[in-house]
């Protein structure tokens, strides 16, 4: 077979270099430059490549395409790829062909790294033979050529969803399903929604769906009695209305009530050791657990690797105390959901700084939350009119800023011993900043040097 991958960047290169292990031919072809490294792995491969440009006729002689999440379905290339009726797929449609590994896979629109590196470290940290994949920046392709692992956890966007067929997760996991990215499929939240439940497409009766029940679009949009795979819906509560697997009996413990015939029921959990921080990580918590009891871990092992686990960066990570007010960079938080995660997560008093560019946001889920828990609110971007309408008349004090450490010294001025400054914008990043990593890797930095300067007075 001839195929074509489109986009060389991490997954794209993956599955150029599985296809070819397989014993077909392969193009790559990229809009963009590409970087570096990745050519430096074609060139290696003999892969032949282009950059800066798709050459048409090159790519319709395809017997099937690859094709990167990014590239949206109206592209000229993509449209002339469906006219013809060349077979699109996804990375992991690809990969999923090649290994006998089960595969763990979690998607959601908010949480899913969480989630993914959780389950991950959990495995890892009782011993078994797991890699890590998707959308955490490593190919499962890629991964696949080897196939040394027995278990494989991928965190699965929508987009890497959107051109898989075939491919079966031994354990697919929804935890929310909430507006966003909604360009990509004609404004309509039931097509996004539907994109999100690909993940349990495939899957038989053999298989594991683990669920967010308190999720409404979840329940709005999952046809559960069409399903043949094993369902285990988790909450925060107690539910009547759901057989549930996975709930929480106190602040800080949960019960998993597992399969029927798998003798695992009521078994507590203690996540008192985990550092994770607000009610979404409880939801993320439950769901990883679960895939961890799934594949056979002890309460003992769990508790373990919950207390061992750090998080991601730019995650509502800590990352330093001033004047005995901790300083939280939550900076990954680019859309409004997500700042409310942060805001309703932290029971502290809290500093907020917010702002950047303005995605169409509306913020009015945010203002109950503002008007409790917000002391002050710092504006740190080139526009902050919207954030000073909504926010105004709500939080007791206001200010903005263009510079970052301007913001975290006015934070540390505002706050008391025991408050939270929370970075957590709300807003895309490219306004001040390259991204948001930069953003937070920034703010880590003003933080550290406000550290040292209040040490050396």
């Amino acid at each position: 077979m001839h195929y074509v991958i489109l986009g060389a960047a991490e997954s794209g290169v993956g599955a150029a270099l599985l296809a070819q292990a397989k014993g077909h031919t392969v193009f790559v072809s990229d809009k963009s430059p590409i970087q570096e490294r990745y050519k430096q792995k074609l060139t290696q491969a003999g892969i032949p490549f282009e950059e800066n440009q798709h050459t048409l006729e090159e790519i319709l002689r395809a017997d099937e395409v690859v094709k990167s999440p990014g590239i949206p379905e109206k592209a000229p290339v993509i449209q002339a790829l469906r006219a013809q009726n060349t077979p699109i797929i996804s990375e992991i449609e690809l990969a999923g062909r090649y290994t006998k590994a089960q595969c763990i896979c979690i998607t959601g629109t908010n949480g899913k790294t969480t989630t993914t590196l959780l389950t991950y470290h959990l495995l890892k940290e009782a011993g078994l033979s797991v890699g890590l994949a998707g959308n955490v920046g490593y190919s499962l392709a890629e991964q696949v050529m080897e196939d040394q692992h027995e278990y494989y956890v991928v965190e699965l966007s929508s987009f890497q969803l959107d051109d898989t067929y075939e491919f079966q997760p031994w354990v697919s996991v929804l935890l929310n399903i909430t507006p966003d990215h909604l360009d990509r499929y004609g404004y309509s939240l039931e097509q996004y929604a539907q994109a999100k439940l690909r993940i349990t497409q495939s899957q038989d009766s053999e298989q594991y769906f683990i669920y967010n029940a308190d999720d409404e679009n979840i329940q709005r949009y999952f046809p559960a009695a069409l399903r043949p795979v094993i369902q285990l819906p988790f909450s925060l509560h107690r539910r009547p209305d759901f057989q549930l697997a996975g709930y929480y009996t106190r602040e800080d413990c949960l019960c998993t009530n597992l399969v029927p015939g798998l003798g695992l029921d009521g078994e507590e959990v203690s996540v008192a050791g985990s550092p994770l921080i607000g009610q979404h990580n409880r939801q993320n918590m439950l769901a990883a657990v679960l895939c961890a009891r799934i594949a056979g871990l002890s309460a003992e092992q769990i508790e373990a690797g919950l207390a061992s686990f750090r998080n991601a960066d730019h995650r509502l990570q800590p990352v330093g105390e001033v004047g005995g007010a901790t300083f939280i960079n939550d900076s990954k938080a680019t859309n409004v959901e997500a700042a409310w995660y942060a805001l309703d997560g932290i029971r502290e008093p809290i500093i907020w700084i917010a702002g950047g560019t303005d995605k169409g946001n509306d913020y009015t889920t945010l203002i109950p939350l503002a008007k409790s828990r917000v002391k002050a609110l710092i504006c740190l971007g080139v526009d902050n009119e919207k954030l000073k309408a909504s926010f105004g008349g709500v939080v007791p004090h206001l200010e903005e800023t263009q510079s970052v450490t301007q913001a975290v010294q006015r934070a540390a001025a505002l706050a008391a011993p025991g408050d939270v400054v929370l970075l957590s914008p709300a807003c895309a990043s490219f306004d001040l900043f390259r991204n948001y990593e930069d953003r937070g890797r920034q703010f880590t930095a003003a933080v550290a040097a406000l550290q040292e300067q209040q040490t050396s007075n």
